[in-house]
């Protein structure tokens, strides 16, 4: 699987629209910093991450325990489609649809470059083990938690 991955290079020729539902999915490095609560600076308008998961994300593996009926659950969770990347400002910077559709390359820790999904967390790019769980924070206290 490692070398067809490699060879299949779909990310470099195909924009997000062609790219079938497989690959699109495979674009997820499964970092969880989409997952994170955040907060909006009022003045600059700019976007801060918090140290806090949604009640959802299995923290150690920064995977989502209800992805397929995740809209039904959590309000908050954004759909991303390719006319969206841009109007989603929580997309961090790593982030590979917002990379791809900056025009920017996947991070070498990404697990479709590397071949090894354990990359992104020994990369230090996810939230792997660095964050809490919704699950055990008051809403109120949430502005407490900085990542």
């Amino acid at each position: 699987m490692e070398i067809e991955q490699r060879q299949n290079q779909f990310w470099k020729t195909k924009s997000l629209k062609e790219m079938t539902k497989a690959e699109w999915e495979s674009l997820c490095d499964n970092c969880g910093r989409c997952c994170l609560h955040s907060v909006q600076d009022g003045k600059t308008g700019k976007i801060k991450l918090l140290a806090v998961a949604c009640r959802y994300l299995d923290i150690s593996t920064c995977r989502c325990l209800v992805y397929k009926d995740r809209f039904s659950y959590e309000r908050d969770c954004e759909a991303l489609s390719p006319d969206r990347i841009n109007r989603i400002k929580k997309l961090p910077y790593s982030c590979a649809y917002r990379s791809l559709v900056e025009g920017r390359k996947l991070g070498s820790w990404h697990p479709l470059v590397s071949g090894d999904p354990n990359k992104v967390h020994e990369a230090g790019i996810s939230v792997k083990d660095k964050v809490v769980s919704g699950v055990h924070v008051n809403p109120d206290d949430l502005e407490y938690f900085h990542f």
